[in-house]
């Protein structure tokens, strides 16, 4: 498939970055916990997910074995994923009217029900599968953006794919359909979640081919590039929310042992 973890570091000890992810493996591990969150482990392996404006410090992580609990600190490195700038073309999402932004704003709300699901098990295993095939280089993961002069309220959190247009969009894992309609900013839009508050993003479609509510298995078609939304042309946006925190997916489309890890005696 591929590198696709553009921006990603490997940091010296128990460091990440923001958008980024650290893992805890040892055998008879459960539960992981961290931020007053607690969920089931993968495996025998804890993933802490950093979302991508987490302010740099020290973070404390849990995992549970049976009756024990484990403790250890991780620390956010600073990182500065760079600035993009950007010229729309003419369309509505370049100059908003009044009724589209009051849209836009009743569609985060709607939007932010769905990252406040229950957390099912894990219907997934790492690596995900690819968004499309074949899956190019990725970019853009957590650049702030400057459109037509005027920057972006929030950095982008996904990784934009330079798949041709029409091409199928792909479910990385097993999970169920929680969001299939069409967004102002993020077009023809499909959210999955796949168990254990992993929730995929697929924007800017051409069309749509799965429905809410639907159970979807690795490699289902859920619709075809596009270039809907606030897009310059066709391309694939792939987004990763884990336990609410967003990060840059192509931690999850590599091997997991590439993913940092709390280094051996440090709790």
């Amino acid at each position: 498939m591929g590198l696709l973890l553009l921006g990603i570091l490997t940091l010296a000890g128990n460091s990440t970055i923001p958008g980024g992810v650290i893992r805890w493996s040892v055998p008879s591990t459960t539960r992981c916990g961290m931020k007053a969150r607690t969920w089931r482990s993968v495996g025998e392996t804890c993933y802490y997910p950093v979302d991508l404006e987490q302010k740099a410090g020290e973070i404390t992580i849990v995992r549970y074995r049976g009756q024990r609990r484990e403790t250890t600190r991780v620390t956010v490195e600073a990182h500065d994923y760079g600035t993009q700038e950007i010229t729309l073309p003419d369309i509505p999402q370049a100059h908003p009217s009044p009724a589209d932004l009051r849209r836009a704003e009743r569609e985060r709300l709607f939007v932010s029900r769905v990252f406040r699901r229950g957390e099912g098990p894990p219907r997934f295993t790492l690596p995900l599968g690819p968004p499309a095939h074949p899956l190019p280089k990725g970019e853009a993961f957590g650049v702030k953006r400057i459109f037509d002069g005027k920057p972006a309220p929030n950095p982008h959190t996904g990784i934009d794919f330079p798949v041709p247009i029409h091409s199928p969009v792909l479910a990385v894992a097993d999970g169920t359909v929680v969001l299939a309609r069409d967004l102002f900013y993020e077009g023809q839009a499909v959210m999955i979640d796949h168990g254990d508050g992993l929730i995929s993003e697929y924007f800017h479609l051409e069309e749509i081919r799965v429905k809410v509510g639907e159970k979807v298995n690795k490699g289902h078609t859920l619709g075809l590039v596009g270039s809907t939304g606030r897009a310059t042309g066709p391309h694939l946006f792939f987004g990763i929310r884990w336990h609410d925190a967003r990060i840059n997916p192509g931690y999850l489309l590599e091997d997991p042992e590439k993913i940092p890890a709390i280094e051996a005696g440090s709790h």
